[in-house]
Parts: C-alpha cells; structure tokens; sequence
C-alpha cells in the first residue's frame, strides 16, 4: 500500500528563498517539523491506496489541471501573509480557484481499492517552521525575515507525491499552476 498526497509547491524567486530557508535554519538550529516535506501547501491529506492505481490519481489531477487552467484568475495563489506565532511559523495563502480544482481532482479520482476518503484542505499555507523549541521561536522568525520576501515572483506547481519510509519523498507528476 503507498502513501500518496498532493501539493502545491512554489518555484522561482520565492520558491529558492524558500529552499535557503530551510538550509539555513536546519544548519544553525538543527530539525523541525517543517524539514520533513518539501516546501509546500497541503491540498489533499495523505491517502492509501495500490502502486497500480497512480495513473488514476495522474490522470484525474491532470484533468482537473486542464479544466481549470480555463478559467485561471491572474494570480491563482495569492500569499496574504507571512505568519511568525508562537508554535508556527509560515506563509498564509487564498486561492478560491486552487480550491475548486482539488475538488475537481476529488470527483474524478475513483480508485476502487483507495483505502481512505480524500480529505481536502480548507487551510492554505505554507509552513516554514513548527514544533520547534520555545527558546528557537524569535531568532527562527529573523531567519524566515531575513530570506523570505512573501511578495517575490513565485510560480506554483501542482505536484503528486509519494512518501515512503524515513520520510523520502518521489513526485510522480507536476503540473504548472
């Protein structure tokens, strides 16, 4: 049974800030939660289901991708901010559209041997750093201040993954956004 999810990952000027990111702050404040995905919105929640079935889930996400690249408003995610709390720390994100081309990806993707319901996200962020120690939350947000410009040119991909054990990730299929 494989694990499956999918992710809107951000690319471009932003998406390299990103990367910086969680380099630097992995090398100067060692791993938190944030280091075991790649940078990421989390459209869907993770779901089971056979290796034969993928070409179910590539094919039903390229055409909810097709379907809604019609219809793509300007700016498809829009990042309303940057967020440095207490426990998380990461990018807020609004896209209506975004939303309604998951659920397309819902209503399309009938796997009979899925284990799971997809559960769809209603939350759309970015998340850079959580469960960190209490003593790491102020100078984490300088480093996220320091490397990340939340208006930077971003270009977002519509990514499928697989998570294996020991948290390594492969992405079956991207699609631009």
């Amino acid at each position: 049974m494989s694990e499956y999810i999918v992710y809107a990952c951000p690319r471009g000027v932003l998406g390299e800030q990103i990367e910086r990111y969680f380099a630097a702050s992995r090398t100067q404040y060692g791993l938190n939660a944030a280091h075991r995905y790649p940078p990421h919105c989390t459209l869907t929640g993770f779901f089971h289901d056979q290796e034969d079935a993928l070409g179910v889930y590539t094919q039903a996400l390229a055409e909810a991708q097709q379907l809604a690249s019609a219809c793509r408003p300007a700016r498809a995610i829009e990042i309303t901010d940057m967020q440095l709390g207490e426990q998380w720390h990461g990018l807020t994100l609004e896209s209506a559209w975004l939303k309604g081309m998951i659920a397309s990806f819902a209503q399309r993707a009938a796997s009979p041997t899925r284990r799971d319901a997809l559960r769809l996200k209603d939350w759309l962020h970015l998340s850079l750093a959580y469960e960190f120690p209490a003593a790491q939350r102020e100078p984490l947000a300088r480093l996220a201040q320091a490397h990340v410009d939340p208006a930077a040119q971003v270009a977002w991909e519509l990514r499928l993954y697989e998570r294996q054990p020991g948290d390594t990730w492969t992405c079956h299929s991207a699609w631009p956004l």
